[in-house]
């Protein structure tokens, strides 16, 4: 993989940050935390990381880098084995270059795009852990 393991996996994390957030649900209820499981947590505000974050990040990666993104996604989500690495790679680039929507884009719209790009990660034997 021409992408730095740290790399994706700070990308894991950003990604995992963004996904557990929701809007305010009840923006007035004056309850306990305690006593509503703390539940106020999960809800987004403006200090949190954002979307445009991660996009940026991922427009600042170079293009291998990218590349390696969208394989692992491929691997992770089993589209192709880890033994075709070179294939998904190649893949990746035509995605990339056939595509109007940015790599950003594309990847913040796949559901579970961390849990992917973890099991992309497994499977090519390495690990965040």
């Amino acid at each position: 993989m021409d992408i730095a393991l740290d790399k994706v996996c700070e990308l894991i994390l950003r990604v995992r940050a963004i996904d557990v957030k929701e809007g305010i649900t009840d923006p007035a209820s004056g309850s306990n935390p305690i006593d509503d499981g703390s539940i106020d947590s999960l809800t987004a505000s403006p200090d949190d990381a954002t979307e445009d974050e991660l996009r940026d990040v991922i427009a600042g990666l170079n293009d291998d880098e990218r590349a390696d993104l969208i394989a692992l996604v491929y691997i992770g989500r089993g589209d192709m084995e880890p033994e075709e690495w070179g294939a998904a790679v190649r893949l990746a680039r035509e995605r990339e270059e056939a595509s109007s929507l940015s790599t950003a884009d594309w990847l913040i719209g796949i559901p579970n795009l961390a849990d992917l790009l973890d099991e992309g990660l497994n499977a090519m034997g390495r690990s965040c852990v």
